[in-house]
């Protein structure tokens, strides 16, 4: 049973402290790895590590009976939006700031918000429809379009929280009947059949090498890693809790782009993903008042 106790909560906090490091390592492999490889061939190579990974643990932990293959429309459905979105975040990283594609990234629960009433059947309430505007706004203040601000790169980091969100509603779906083996393997599994897919259409795939395979197995190892981290941070602490400690992505990867890449950023992303914050934390205490 969860608790609220401040010892539970200090662990949530630390594991969130490994998600945020993880997504944080994630986008600069994946900006690095860019140098050399498309985004197709960053996910065919990062689903690679993941099967492997998976299927060691599966192996390991005597868990292949809880895979199951009744639903494989559901699980490439889902894989598909979780495919586009991802694809659509590592081209992100590669051409605008870091901290401006984790701005926009945060407004998946936004996006949930407006999907689950259509694909889950879910009441949209006056609270969540305050989350919702809270949200948008921020989105504005963020990427404040205009002819002369408006770039490819925008549009794909926005993007990829949608399909994130879409990936969300339709992993809650197939919760209600799949196990997290199931669900983990054929993410994978699926996702390394798209990357072999779109990243040989043109029959030239680059090999990894010596300079760019340790970015490779940091974006496999890491995103596996961030999400399992946030999972356990989830099982001892409230939503309401370990949701604000994740938004301290921005201000570190804000931190990362300075240093790294000399990237500047702007007091209004920090308006704006405050207002994104809001809106998501309202989401939750008003979810958690029903």
């Amino acid at each position: 049973m969860m608790q609220d106790s401040p010892n539970h909560i200090g662990r949530a906090a630390t594991w969130m402290i490994g998600a945020i490091l993880s997504f944080s390592a994630m986008a600069v492999a994946g900006r690095e790895a860019s140098l050399s490889l498309d985004t197709f061939e960053i996910m065919m190579y990062r689903s690679c590590v993941g099967v492997l990974v998976v299927c060691g643990l599966i192996t390991g932990l005597g868990k292949w009976r809880a895979v199951s293959g009744e639903r494989l429309l559901q699980h490439g459905l889902r894989n598909m939006a979780h495919f586009t979105g991802q694809n659509l975040w590592f081209y992100a990283v590669t051409v605008i700031p870091l901290a401006q594609v984790f701005a926009l990234e945060f407004t998946s629960p936004i996006w949930v918000i407006l999907l689950a009433p259509l694909l889950l059947g879910e009441r949209l309430t006056r609270a969540r429809a305050l989350a919702v505007l809270l949200g948008f706004v921020g989105i504005l203040i963020v990427a404040r379009p205009s002819p002369s601000t408006f770039s490819i790169g925008l549009a794909c980091a926005a993007g990829s929280a949608v399909f994130f969100a879409l990936t969300n509603i339709a992993t809650k779906r197939l919760t209600r009947h799949e196990s997290i083996w199931s669900i983990m393997f054929w993410l994978t599994s699926l996702q390394l059949g798209m990357g072999l897919l779109f990243a040989g259409w043109d029959m030239d795939i680059a090999l990894p090498d010596a300079q760019n395979l340790p970015f490779l197995l940091i974006i496999g190892c890491a995103g596996l890693s961030a999400h399992f981290c946030i999972t356990n941070a989830l099982s001892l602490a409230p939503a309401a809790v370990v949701v604000p400690i994740d938004f301290a992505r921005l201000p570190f990867i804000a931190l990362i782009g300075w240093l790294l890449y000399g990237e500047a950023v702007e007091i209004w992303l920090f308006v704006g993903a405050a207002l994104i914050l809001a809106g998501n934390f309202l989401n939750i205490v008003s979810s958690r008042q029903q």
